[in-house]
Parts: C-alpha cells; structure tokens; sequence
C-alpha cells in the first residue's frame, strides 16, 4: 500500500482529484507486483514551469515533460527486459522515491489523444511508480517489459492500453 504524500504547487490539480487518481494509480503499480507492505511516495503536483526546472537541473533538459521520478534507491536490473530489484519492504526500502507531475502538460497530451484527462493522469502516475521501482525504457526490452506492465496495470482499472496506436 502506497502512503502518499502530495505538495500541491499548482491549484488546478486541486480540482482534478489527484488524491484519490495517485491513491489508485500507484496502489494499482504496487499490488501488480505484489509489493504490499507501507510504501512511501511524494508526489510535487505542479505546473510546466516548475518542471523544466527540474528536467533542466536534474537531466539537463531545459523543457517542460509530463512526469519525473527520482527513486531513493538504484534498482534497476542488471540485464535488459528483466524485473529490477524490487524492494521487500525492509524499512530502509519503504521510502520509493519522488514523482513530479506537470499540469499543463498532461492536459494537453490527453487533449491531444482525445483520452479523458483522468485516464492520463492515471497513466503518468502508474508510469511513475514503476520508474521508482527500478522500470525503465531506455532500451527496447526494458521498455517492452515496463509498457506491458503498464498495459496490464491500466487495463485492471479500465482504462484502454496507451500505447495502442
């Protein structure tokens, strides 16, 4: 179970219901994988602005992107298109990381695909997770591996497969 921490820098998320969407979304990552002890989360629910500056100082990135992630620990695995080392909810693994989400962004990329905004959201945040799980797609398994899960994920919570075309 995910315990969700969430600073609120930009209203309109305010509106959007992102508690209860992060609650789901990244309960929904964690019980796919069977991680079911008290795992922690913060989620910066901000705008475009405030996530340039972080895609600048953190990747060297000086544009805005819909979500970010920072694991508090290095799990990715070893070999491409393999389960990373996920954690087994010993108390120095109970923290997962930070997720930064951008609002601007989200909204016009669900404009863009005509999915309801909700549903994106809900992807990003699942998405998310499971970069703070060790997932990753920078390779072509890795990535394999992590949009299935995403596929899998979003499916159980009837939401359509986003990466079908």
């Amino acid at each position: 179970m995910a315990q969700i921490e969430i600073l609120t820098e930009d209203e309109r998320w305010t509106a959007a219901a992102l508690p209860a969407l992060a609650e789901k979304a990244c309960n929904a990552a964690l019980d796919e994988l069977s991680l079911d002890a008290d795992y922690e989360i913060s989620l910066l629910a901000c705008n475009d602005a405030r996530v340039a500056e972080l895609n600048t100082e953190f990747r060297g990135k000086p544009v805005p992107t819909n979500v970010l992630s920072w694991p508090s620990e290095e799990r990715a695995a070893q070999i491409p298109g393999m389960i990373p080392m996920l954690p087994d909810g010993a108390a120095h693994e109970l923290e997962l990381g930070d997720i930064a989400i951008a609002f601007e962004t989200c909204t016009r990329e669900a404009d863009d695909a005509g999915k309801p905004f909700e549903d994106h959201v809900t992807h990003l945040l699942v998405h998310g997770t499971l970069h703070l799980l060790g997932f990753d797609h920078t390779n072509d398994p890795d990535a394999a591996l992590m949009e299935g899960l995403e596929t899998r994920i979003l499916a159980k919570l009837g939401i359509e497969d986003p990466y079908r075309v």
